[in-house]
């Protein structure tokens, strides 16, 4: 995959170029090819030299409050030149009240001033190389906490009618669990092994129930990356064996709004 090309211009008689020479050195340092057209750019000056040197995204910078103006203009002239393709980013001193205006006429994204350089390149590399990242299809399992499986299984395969498919045990867990199927997911009843188990710990404080929910990934690596990145933090970052010989991650309950999700990639899927 080749390095993206970046264009940082100043349109307009802006005569300061400080902050885009230290954008400019910051994507290199993301190991971006950063091309600078200097001071004093006309918007199609900026649309030629995009064309010329083939870059994958324009950046634009103004601190002289001819944003609003100059903004709109390089993407018509990227428009009238065939290169509409091109997406076009801005930074400088933008009014936040600016932005929708922008946005509407067809910038991409604004940085403002307190935006970081790491999360300027993450948002030019998922814009120009977007991490290939397959959606949910499904819920893999409900983790229920039980304190006895004995005692809960009569309600789930007599009253409900569930079929139960199996037991297991996984030790490093320090759990019993209890697979009932149910369409396309499952139930999974948790009993705690042991007192140093995460499920007699959940009792404890809560009690029996809902212990978590999984989701079906078909590549729990990247999708631990994909998260990651944006924002989400994880119990265990790096996948563990769970039960059916699965790779499992859990998302810690202070990015999920309190609740325990689970990435869950059944054994057979794609590992990177």
């Amino acid at each position: 995959m080749s390095n993206i090309r970046v264009l940082i211009a100043k349109p307009g008689l802006d005569g300061h170029d400080r902050g885009a020479l230290v954008i400019a050195q910051g994507l290199r340092d993301h190991g971006m090819e950063v091309i600078y057209t200097g001071l004093r750019q006309s918007p199609a000056q900026i649309a030629k030299a995009a064309i010329q040197e083939d870059v994958d995204i324009v950046g634009l910078s103004s601190l002289s409050g001819a944003h609003r103006t100059l903004f709109p203009k390089v993407i018509e002239e990227l428009k009238a030149q065939n290169a509409a393709d091109i997406p076009v980013i801005g930074g400088g001193v933008i009014p936040a009240e600016d932005i929708p205006f922008l946005i509407e006429k067809g910038v991409n994204k604004i940085f403002t001033s307190g935006s970081s350089m790491e999360e300027m390149a993450h948002y030019i590399k998922q814009l120009v190389q977007p991490e290939r990242v397959v959606p949910f299809k499904k819920i893999s399992h409900i983790g229920i906490a039980v304190r006895s499986i004995d005692q809960a299984l009569p309600f789930y395969t007599n009253t409900l009618g569930l079929v139960l498919e199996g037991m297991e045990e996984v030790e490093s867990e320090g759990v019993r669990i209890a697979f009932l199927k149910i369409g396309e997911s499952r139930f999974e009843l948790l009993e705690a092994l042991e007192e140093s188990s995460p499920i007699h710990k959940f009792i404890e404080n809560k009690g029996e129930g809902i212990h978590h929910i999984a989701l079906d990934v078909e590549d729990i690596n990247t999708r631990i990356r994909h998260l990651m990145k944006n924002g989400v933090q994880f119990i265990n970052s790096e996948p563990k064996e769970g039960a059916h010989q699965t790779q499992i991650a859990f998302m810690h309950p202070k990015s999920t709004q309190g609740v325990l999700l689970e990435l869950c990639e059944e054994s057979g899927g794609t590992k990177s």
